[in-house]
């Protein structure tokens, strides 16, 4: 042998393929929640998201990372962060394919069904310029409290057109927000917040306040204005917060510094002080936070499609790599038990996959009741279980490609950045323990017990272990007295939604392996541990990326 850098047996990279026509589980929970959508812009989106050119951006934006300059080189304060420009072509395609802002505007009969298909699918080429897409999409319901305001800046930020200058919102055909809530020295306490409004006066956006104080985490900094937290004389209040001042002056937002993440590096993320900066308040002086929480519910709302579309990103590379990497004789995915942790990442992901896009269903049909009540309950319950799952999901499709999967570089590379992107959404907007007591006041709110039964009863009768489990919520439900348990009720509550989705919208195949795994018991402690009588093959076909 001569050659010594002969490559084989290495597998050609996912590229070029179309996200959204190879998902049949994405299809198929679209067909059942939204029966009369038209999905031909997502197929147009997939294609594009899928292409050499899309994937060149989203590693260029997350190798080149954000660069903050708080001085220009005369002494002049100005806090801009400069951005590759990868993350602004990636930027402008999200907004151009409406996954900001457009739902509270749209004609789609799903609206927010629409745009939580195409979010998932934009996850699945880059998550982290999804930041400020999201609290674009987010801001709308709590931005209503200012009707001035509302008036002026809601249909730019419906606007298709990206525009990542600091202008005033006369002269920019579209606009973006953010959010601030946190601050140092109380994270998910925000009744803990220092930072204090006093009143200015007032104009045509309403009461005008000088705020002074920090925020912790502020994130996609550059957005043209942001809703936050700040206490009032009546306690803590909601309130609007633009970049630049209708007179065209830089308002008083000092960023400190970016924060250094373990993931979502094209994002900014900062530490921020503002000096008597001008906020205008939105809703009522005291009802700050069930204010800003309308923002934060729909934020919820794309952490659970955030990891869906990352656990079938990881999933197709594991099932690509496994398809053409041969070992001991045959190929990775025709080992044994190569094929059970594939089938079984495969059950996760179509679970999470159903669960997102139900959840985002209740949200266009806010107008009936029970529809009201599960966005309310399945809100703090899809961000949880979902969430939970992504980081452990990550690291078994990782190890799928061995060392291949641990590296940064290439196309495979991709797998370590899904890694570190994983428990974000799990702590963005309300860790685990959070959900889990959000759900405990949602029980609180309606006849929950109903609801969960109203739900669950189309895909009665087909599972025992899904009919056992269902007979068994109601009464762990009423009993529910220690905010202990209120993990184990928000996991039984995951479940047994996920699993009639199954029973409802996925191959027989699916459905049972899902339901005797995660409900019935016949599953291990990790990936990979379905029982033996499982269809392994056709699990595994249904998932395939090409």
């Amino acid at each position: 042998m001569h050659s010594t850098h002969e490559v084989f047996n290495q597998p050609t990279p996912l590229v070029d393929y179309n996200l959204f026509d190879t998902n049949r589980p994405l299809r198929d929970a679209l067909t059942f929640n939204a029966p009369a959508l038209q999905t031909t812009q997502l197929h147009e989106l997939g294609a594009t998201l899928g292409s050499a050119a899309m994937q060149t951006h989203a590693r260029l934006a997350n190798i080149h990372a954000p660069q903050l300059h708080t001085h220009d080189r005369f002494g002049r304060r100005i806090d801009e962060v400069e951005f590759h420009p990868s993350y602004h072509a990636l930027m402008q395609t999200a907004v151009g394919a409406g996954l900001h802002g457009t739902p509270w505007t749209g004609t789609s009969a799903s609206p927010h069904v629409l745009r939580a298909a195409g979010f998932m699918l934009f996850t699945e080429l880059e998550p982290s310029v999804l930041c400020p897409i999201s609290m674009t999409y987010a801001v709308t319901p709590a931005l209503r409290g200012n009707a001035g305001v509302h008036a002026d800046w809601g249909p730019k930020l419906a606007s298709l057109w990206y525009d990542p200058a600091l202008k005033p919102l006369r002269d920019k055909p579209g606009v973006t927000m953010g959010m601030g809530m946190t601050e140092k020295q109380g994270g998910s306490d925000v009744r803990a917040n220092t930072t204090q409004a006093v009143r200015e006066g007032s104009d045509a956006w309403g009461e005008r306040y000088a705020i002074t104080g920090h925020k912790w985490f502020f994130s996609a900094p550059m957005c043209d204005a942001f809703l936050i937290l700040a206490q009032a004389p009546a306690g803590l209040s909601c309130f609007f917060l633009p970049r630049v001042l209708p007179d065209g002056t830089r308002n008083a937002i000092h960023i400190q510094r970016l924060k250094d993440k373990l993931g979502n590096k094209a994002n900014a993320s900062s530490e921020v002080e503002f000096h008597g900066a001008s906020a205008w308040l939105v809703g009522e002086e005291g009802r700050g936070i069930p204010q800003i929480l309308e923002m934060g519910t729909m934020t919820r709302l794309d952490c659970s499609l955030g990891t869906s579309g990352l656990m079938r990103q990881a999933l197709g590379i594991a099932l690509n790599h496994t398809a053409q990497r041969n070992a001991f004789g045959k190929p990775l995915i025709e080992q044994p038990l190569m094929k059970n942790v594939l089938a079984d990442l495969a059950l996760e992901s179509e679970a999470a996959t159903a669960l997102a896009i139900r959840l985002a269903r209740a949200f266009d049909q806010q107008g009936d009741e029970h529809e009201r009540l599960m966005a309310r309950l399945l809100t703090p319950v899809a961000k949880f279980w979902i969430c939970k799952r992504g980081s452990h999901f990550a690291q078994e499709a990782m190890e799928c490609l061995g060392g291949n999967g641990y590296v940064e570089e290439g196309g495979e590379g991709v797998m370590a950045r899904i890694y570190r992107e994983m428990p974000l959404n799990s702590i963005w907007e309300g860790a685990g323990n959070i959900m889990a007591l959000d759900l405990l006041r949602g029980l609180r709110k309606g006849d929950a017990v109903a609801a969960l039964a109203h739900e669950l009863a189309p895909a009665r009768g087909q599972q025992a272990a899904l009919d056992r489990l269902a007979d068994a919520l109601p009464a762990r439900i009423e009993a529910m007295a220690s905010e202990a348990e209120a993990r184990r009720l928000a996991q039984g509550v995951a479940l047994a939604v996920q699993a009639a989705l199954l029973v409802q919208t996925a191959p027989a195949a699916v459905a049972d392996a899902f339901c005797a795994s995660r409900l019935g018991g016949d599953w291990g402690q990790a990936f990979g541990t379905l029982g033996a009588g499982t269809d392994f093959d056709s699990i595994i076909q249904r998932a395939q990326p090409r």
